[in-house]
């Protein structure tokens, strides 16, 4: 479909170019804007190397190598021509080469392409744990899917039906063309996703994660179990695990115990307990504040990860602390355990809810 510039008297035809025609070059210029600003073909994508080739016997490389939000590895292969090549052999092949790659082998070589990219003082582990908004690393739900992403001038007959056949057989993969225009002297890009449709991608992602859903639900082991507290008089019952360690916390910080030694005692996770802020403050001003104090070290502060509620909030010498909403598995049950036998004076006691 060809480009228009609509003007006040005539509506005329944007010249359709090449890149090979503007000497564009796949590596020197298109590979390297677009990993700058991988959005444009791959939303929601975190680069974390280029020209990737970390593995044994082989000398291929892709192109650039992302994890998406939903911590899926993003393996995306460029080419400048007007077919494709055999661009979807060579991702299959990549796919399963890092389908195996762990969260810290990928934050191993995030930090090895950060430095690169003359970005040594940026932390990769805390940025890629930032971008997945975890609170710690997950190994049991990183890297659970590959996705593939191929952006091409066009693509032949005969690799979108290779993709065709590879979405019908689950195959999390895409065709984005990028089609130059010239116009004067600046080249225009138009950028399109063509397989699959946008609007029918929708329906087949819901089709997937139905399916993904009903499966996790026949295999899940994840411990649902609430649970009833006793701080000497006090008695809470039928309470989610986070929620029964933050009313703990925040009682033993509200009689005397500072939140630095709560760190402290679980030094397994540190800076990952409490979040402070200057001042004695309300939710919302502890949120804005807490933006601030990340974006200095550009950083975000995702709220979801933290209990900072007006009601959630510890206020104790002159500063506002909001507890880590992050807690599962044996994190839990080793904490419990360590704050009530640190604190007896205050008689703490727990059991699952019968």
């Amino acid at each position: 479909m060809p480009i228009y510039l609509f003007g006040e008297s005539a509506i005329k035809r944007v010249e359709e170019t090449t890149f090979s025609n503007e000497r564009v070059l796949e590596r020197a210029d298109l590979q390297r804007l677009l990993r700058g600003q991988i959005e444009v073909i791959s939303p929601n994508t975190l680069i974390i190397s280029e020209e990737f080739g970390e593995w044994e016997a082989s000398r291929r490389r892709i192109d650039l190598l992302g994890v998406d939000d939903k911590a899926n590895l993003v393996v995306i292969e460029l080419k400048r021509t007007e077919d494709g090549g055999h661009m979807d052999l060579q991702a299959i092949r990549y796919a399963s080469m890092v389908s195996t790659l762990t969260f810290d082998q990928a934050v191993d070589v995030f930090r090895r392409h950060l430095s690169r990219l003359g970005k040594e003082e940026q932390d990769a582990r805390a940025t890629l744990l930032d971008f997945l908004g975890w609170e710690e690393a997950d190994e049991d739900q990183f890297a659970q899917d590959v996705r593939i992403v191929l952006a091409s001038a066009e693509f032949s007959k005969e690799l979108t039906s290779s993709v065709l056949w590879l979405l019908d057989h689950d195959v999390n993969i895409r065709c984005v063309r990028l089609r130059p225009y010239r116009l004067g002297d600046q080249i225009l890009m138009d950028v399109q996703q063509i397989i699959p449709l946008p609007e029918v991608e929708a329906y087949q992602v819901q089709v997937r994660e139905k399916a993904q859903k009903e499966r996790q639900a026949r295999t899940s082991s994840a411990d649902f179990t609430r649970f009833d507290v006793q701080i000497g008089d006090e008695i809470h019952t039928s309470m989610w695990k986070r929620n029964a360690i933050h009313l703990i916390c925040k009682r033993v910080c509200e009689k005397g115990v500072s939140p630095d030694e709560i760190t402290a005692l679980f030094d397994w996770r540190p800076n990952r307990v409490w979040h402070a802020v200057d001042g004695t403050v309300d939710g919302a001003t502890f949120a804005k504040l807490a933006a601030a104090q990340a974006s200095l070290a550009g950083l975000q502060f995702n709220h979801r990860r933290w209990s900072c509620d007006d009601d959630e909030l510890l206020q104790v010498n002159g500063k506002t602390y909001a507890f880590s909403s992050q807690w599962g598995g044996v994190n839990w049950h080793r904490a419990m355990k360590l704050i009530k036998e640190q604190y007896p004076q205050f008689k703490i006691s727990y059991s699952p809810t019968s």
